[in-house]
């Protein structure tokens, strides 16, 4: 009896620290990332990234300040984008995965195949730009964030047809039929009410991707007063003088904590997911193992 209890002491210790490894390997990196937000640019340059910096420094944060406006247009259209974005992917990809799921739907196995088969193969990037731009003329509008590669994966569609397989009885359906609901009225009235965990699961994985998404803002977008606040962040990356020239425009006589700005931003950009993430882990957790079960 002591050896078993030994035995499984040991096992919960090691399952323990595995998961405190793994926990601090997620943690640690956006705690150095906001610690260098507040380190002094000097510090940063001369001994670089550390979690006990030398001296700390509000520059960073005191800059973003100067620079509101731009980082306000940028956040509103962050904003603007991940919403509209999110509830027509959740819309699309429901109406789509719906019909699928339904075993009297005749058709469903061959549109099952062509969406399983986008997964595997696309048509490459210059395809898709060149349709984008020169046949629906997306390019420089709010919609160049919306539409591209985001509204719709065939990966969220396939998870939520096995949700709605294995979760709707058929029998609900019925029932809502001899009442008199037609099929849109039973997808909005019966189906989407009790596929709360899927539609959080899915929408919170979606509206991640928009929040996150910086490639359609690079490819499609040139108007700064269309940048998000992750296409600000790459411009900011990739180009420092992108603010510099922003502070010789506006007469700003301060030096320009280049590092500590990128680091600033980063956690400007990630607070909004932190702030949600709790209020949907429940259904986070629930959507994903019970759509991912074989329907």
């Amino acid at each position: 009896m002591n050896k078993l209890f030994n035995a499984r002491s040991v096992y919960q210790i090691s399952i323990n620290m595995i998961l405190t490894i793994l926990a601090l390997a997620s943690i640690l990196p956006f705690l150095l990332l906001v610690i260098s937000s507040f380190a002094d640019e000097t510090t940063l340059t001369l001994n670089g990234y550390s979690f006990f910096p030398e001296k700390f420094s509000l520059n960073a944060y005191e800059y973003l300040f100067e620079q509101s406006s731009m980082l306000l247009r940028a956040y509103g259209i962050t904003v603007l984008v991940t919403a509209v974005g999110t509830t027509l992917s959740l819309l699309i990809t429901s109406l789509l995965a719906y019909p699928l799921s339904r075993k009297d739907f005749k058709k469903r196995n061959i549109f099952t195949f062509i969406v399983f088969f986008t997964m595997l193969f696309n048509g490459g990037l210059v395809p898709s730009y060149l349709m984008w731009t020169t046949v629906f003329h997306i390019k420089n509008t709010i919609f160049a964030l919306i539409l591209p590669n985001l509204l719709m994966s065939a990966f969220f569609v396939l998870l939520m047809k096995n949700y709605f397989a294995n979760n709707i009885p058929p029998e609900l359906i019925e029932s809502a039929k001899m009442d008199g609901a037609g099929e849109y009225k039973v997808f909005f009235k019966v189906v989407l009410p009790l596929s709360l965990p899927i539609l959080a699961t899915v929408g919170l994985m979606v509206g991640i991707g928009f929040w996150n998404d910086w490639t359609n803002g690079l490819y499609y977008v040139t108007d700064p007063d269309l940048f998000s606040i992750q296409n600000l962040l790459n411009r900011i990356l990739s180009n420092i003088q992108f603010l510099s020239t922003n502070i010789v425009s506006q007469k700003v006589n301060t030096e320009m904590p280049s590092t500590g700005i990128r680091m600033a931003i980063a956690v400007i950009g990630i607070i909004p997911i932190l702030i949600l993430y709790p209020f949907f882990q429940r259904y986070f957790v629930k959507g994903i193992t019970i759509g991912a079960v074989k329907g």
